[in-house]
């Protein structure tokens, strides 16, 4: 038995859902299919679930006989032992969202006032960094990251890079292997542990903006490591790519990213390489600014 709740997600993904899933009520998704395309519907949530909020229970091989998943930003899944605990966050790893009050109207009258006069102010480019992740699998709690690649764009205009690999403690998967070349060897020998590699990522992000492709994935595990490392969170701004190409591009055959480069002529000759899909990123980001759909 598998539940899934969705709240302010895309009509398009709860219709894509009763394709697979009973919804009981408004929001929550009974059925029961195998792991594989469990997985599969949690990933297609993941990338389509916009600024919504999804959480899954399902059946497993543990002491409570269930797990669960959530993109919730005042709740993280954790391990304790091997039960499965849902913590309360006291801090949101979200940003406030101000309400519909006289009071939150004047506020983002002024913050957008500042914006605008920082555009009117700004004399070269914003700083920004697009990132990508490479992890042993799909699951937050129970997958690790591998590896972590970050372009930068520097005021002055020019870039600069920043790619490690991180160590885990069990082998690698063979088509984790298979798809990224990253092997448990190459981990053992170049590899950094997970507090060192989210310390230089950190360092190097800066204060600039974060920018991805389906970026609410990469920062999910991003979270998770931190937490796990005991290191505060990123709190950068974020700009995810995902849904502003699905804006600008309503017709394309899918939003892989491998698709979205092929439809901005933008090459990544070995996709499911971290720092390459970055470059990739950073060149569509780019697009995206020129044709005046995304301004960063």
């Amino acid at each position: 038995m598998i539940v899934i709740t969705l709240t302010k997600v895309p009509k398009s993904l709860q219709g894509d859902l009763t394709k697979w899933y009973q919804e009981i009520q408004t929001g929550v998704y009974v059925g029961n299919v195998s792991a594989r395309i469990r997985d599969l519907l949690w990933d297609r949530i993941m990338k389509n679930i916009g600024h919504g909020e999804a959480t899954m229970v399902y059946n497993t091989n543990n002491e409570l006989g269930y797990q669960f998943r959530t993109t919730r930003q005042d709740r993280a899944v954790v391990d304790f032992d091997g039960i499965p605990l849902m913590k309360h966050l006291t801090v949101s790893t979200g940003t406030v969202k101000h309400g519909f009050s006289d009071a939150a109207k004047f506020h983002r009258a002024r913050v957008m006032t500042r914006h605008r006069d920082h555009r009117r102010q700004r004399t070269g480019p914003t700083p920004f960094v697009t990132l990508d992740l490479e992890t042993t699998g799909l699951d937050v709690v129970a997958d690790d990251i591998i590896s972590m690649g970050a372009l930068k764009r520097l005021e002055d205009g020019q870039e600069d890079h920043f790619y490690c690999l991180i160590r885990i403690d069990h082998e690698i998967p063979t088509k984790i292997t298979a798809l990224t070349k990253i092997t448990s060897e190459m981990l053992a020998t170049q590899g950094v542990a997970l507090a060192e590699g989210l310390q230089l990522l950190k360092d190097f992000i800066g204060e600039a903006a974060i920018v991805g492709y389906n970026l609410h994935f990469d920062m999910a595990f991003l979270t998770s490591g931190c937490q796990k490392v005991g290191q505060s969170m990123l709190a950068n701004k974020q700009v995810d790519l995902m849904p502003v190409v699905k804006k600008a591009n309503k017709f394309l055959d899918n939003y892989r990213l491998q698709t979205v480069l092929a439809e901005y002529d933008i090459e990544n000759k070995t996709p499911h390489h971290a720092l390459s899909d970055a470059t990739a990123t950073f060149g569509l980001a780019n697009k995206l600014n020129e044709n005046g759909v995304l301004e960063i």
